[in-house]
């Protein structure tokens, strides 16, 4: 019985053929399946043949791994599109804010938008207009428009943000909620920059 021996300049070249075939059962489960609505990966549609699964994967559009987000993230919030998102950015009366978790100055964001991470909305009320007397409760009277986004459709931390606010005392008639996000907003072409427009404090 013959022994294969690999001369040991191309052991290399060995060493990349046998981690290529111990990968190969990895290609064979196909691609990681993403989260669709909640914790499912998967959604069956009854068709006239017979149920069809949909499922969702990794893309280069498809780059968040979160799930699936309503248009209406709490009753009473306005869904926008980029158009409202565009008007927003040059009415003094709202503030367009970036919700995503990210560490400063953000590599691309909306232009003229404000950073405050969905997390900290509660503790940072006063940079939206609100005010409050010690610990009492946020009085949002006079606190502008919102328009809200993160990443995009499958991003949950702006509806979070959102629903924060909310319980916090803010008008939830006050919050528009742009749902397309970055992935959107990038996927159009439109123009971004790197870090935010400071807040008031």
């Amino acid at each position: 019985m013959s022994v294969l021996r690999w001369p040991p300049a191309l052991l290399p070249m060995a060493l990349l053929v046998a981690t290529a075939f111990n990968a190969l059962p990895a290609w064979a489960d196909g691609p990681e399946l993403l989260r669709i609505i909640g914790q499912d990966k998967q959604f069956v549609v009854q068709t006239p043949t017979g149920p069809f699964t949909i499922t969702r994967t990794m893309t280069v559009c498809a780059r968040n791994k979160g799930f699936l987000q309503p248009l209406v993230p709490l009753p009473g919030v306005r869904p926008v599109t980029e158009i409202e998102v565009l008007q927003a950015l040059n009415d003094t009366g709202t503030m367009v804010i970036d919700m995503r978790d990210e560490d400063e100055p953000l590599e691309a964001t909306i232009p003229n938008s404000y950073h405050i991470p969905f997390n900290e909305l509660e503790d940072r009320m006063d940079e939206m207009g609100c005010t409050r007397k010690g610990k009492g409760p946020w009085d949002c009277a006079k606190a502008p428009q919102i328009v809200a986004f993160c990443n995009g459709p499958v991003c949950p931390q702006s509806p979070v943000g959102i629903a924060s606010m909310v319980r916090a005392g803010f008008p939830v008639t006050k919050i528009a909620y742009y749902r397309g996000g970055m992935m959107d907003w990038e996927a159009l072409g439109l123009t971004t920059v790197t870090g935010n427009r400071p807040t008031h404090k």
